[in-house]
């Protein structure tokens, strides 16, 4: 019931930022220290995150501060189960961070209702080393809402010293198809006695979106309506709920709690998952977290192809600002630095993606981590098999994700079936995009 509560909150809150869209349209901050290029400015940074990357956004900060004595950045990090309740108050306030950390699939939800600033009409902002893809996936109806702190894909992490232990070999991921996946984890579960499971279930939205990309469908069209069939999606509930049937993962009630743990209190973090979905940037924080060897494996297909896999490169987040600051040139100023810098490439490393800056990706290539560098192969091997990432999500989807997990457990609980799944899910997030 909580986490149920705190959705509607959420929405509640961007009901009323939808209420003061107007005055934020209207009331874009002016730089009043263009004056003075030297006076003293403060600016608030908000993001998400855990301890690590705390520390390596506050060592950004200070070389910006560095070389930038008259600018003070103001941190204030947080987590991500409250961040968007948080951001939704303070924006509906009037009070909107100078600097925001983004998520694409808020991009439109605050960027189309005026609450940010387009970053392409900053003067001090550089992107001719950003490709036009990255730019595009920070874009709404022809304003630069975000620009991406790096990319990264969505696979599943496999725990060797559980298929070592269970002496069952690693899939051919190249040529594996979602019968040999499941039959793969039912076979871990099996070894696992009851102690652990083979896989888990695929509820996020970028399993969504790869199933659709793997029938030649996608979950939103560019003109933000949605671009699949019912029957495709009730095949992807069936597809989930024929790894409960089968025993390849664990059943409902592991489910419920495992979507809403932690990663060091999930299930593949406690090593008690064989496979389970995350994003390629998150390898170092699960090989830490699990003290084993993981490795990243592409997702299966009905074909058993890696060129019809559905693959996509996702924009890790964003850096935004608010279209309210009273600074927007020492702001831009700050964004610059974040993408542009190298001193800020080897503060951030990889954690929020691979940077798309080609200049600063090359320059941090030694400071990495052998994970790390595992990523880089990794993405660079599968660049062939990429499609075009899908398009950025319209007003009103924010939610969609909830709205997936929700569904998955009534089919899982036997409640509902695929079909109705499918039918119910198609009709309610056409209302939240209408709406």
């Amino acid at each position: 019931m909580k986490r149920n509560a705190n959705r509607s909150n959420t929405r509640t809150k961007l009901l009323s930022l939808a209420a003061v869209a107007g005055l934020l349209l209207t009331s874009c901050g002016s730089d009043e220290s263009a004056a003075d290029p030297d006076a003293p400015v403060e600016l608030t940074f908000t993001w998400w995150g855990n301890e690590f990357l705390n520390k390596q956004t506050q060592a950004a900060i200070d070389s910006f501060e560095d070389s930038h004595p008259n600018i003070t950045i103001k941190p204030q990090p947080g987590e991500w189960s409250s961040y968007w309740d948080k951001l939704a108050t303070v924006t509906a306030g009037g009070d909107t961070p100078d600097i925001i950390q983004m998520d694409q699939k808020y991009i439109a939800e605050y960027g189309g209702r005026g609450a940010l600033l387009d970053l392409a009409a900053q003067d001090g902002i550089d992107t001719s080393n950003i490709g036009e893809d990255d730019l595009a996936s920070g874009q709404y109806e022809g304003s630069q809402y975000g620009l991406s702190t790096g990319f990264n894909a969505y696979v599943i992490m496999a725990n060797t010293a559980l298929f070592d232990a269970a002496g069952v070999p690693l899939p051919d991921d190249k040529t594996w198809t979602w019968e040999d996946y499941r039959q793969t984890a039912a076979a871990l579960t099996a070894a696992g006695n009851g102690d652990s499971y083979g896989a888990s279930y695929g509820s996020n939205e970028g399993n969504f979106i790869i199933w659709l990309r793997q029938h030649g469908e996608q979950l939103y069209t560019d003109d933000g309506e949605l671009g699949f069939e019912t029957a495709t999606a009730a095949g992807y509930w069936e597809q989930l709920k024929s790894q409960l049937d089968e025993q390849a993962s664990p059943p409902v009630t592991i489910f419920t709690e495992d979507n809403s743990a932690s990663m060091e209190s999930s299930m593949f973090g406690t090593n008690k998952m064989a496979m389970s979905w995350w994003w390629t940037n998150q390898l170092g924080s699960l090989e830490a977290t699990t003290g084993t060897d993981i490795k990243m494996l592409r997702p299966p297909s009905s074909e058993g192809s890696v060129s019809s896999n559905g693959m996509y490169f996702k924009p890790t987040m964003f850096w935004s600002a608010s279209s309210r600051t009273e600074h927007p040139e020492e702001t831009a100023e700050f964004i610059n630095f974040l993408i542009n810098d190298k001193a800020a490439g080897e503060a951030l490393l990889t954690d929020r993606g691979v940077p798309t800056n080609s200049e600063v990706k090359e320059s941090i290539t030694d400071a990495l981590s052998p994970a790390n560098v595992e990523v880089l192969d990794f993405l660079a091997e599968i660049e062939p098999d990429v499609d075009s990432a899908p398009p950025v999500p319209p007003v009103g989807a924010s939610d969609v994700q909830n709205v997936i997990v929700r569904y998955t457990s009534e089919v899982l609980a036997g409640s509902m079936s695929p079909q109705d799944a499918a039918e119910a899910f198609k009709k309610e997030v056409e209302g939240m995009i209408q709406r």
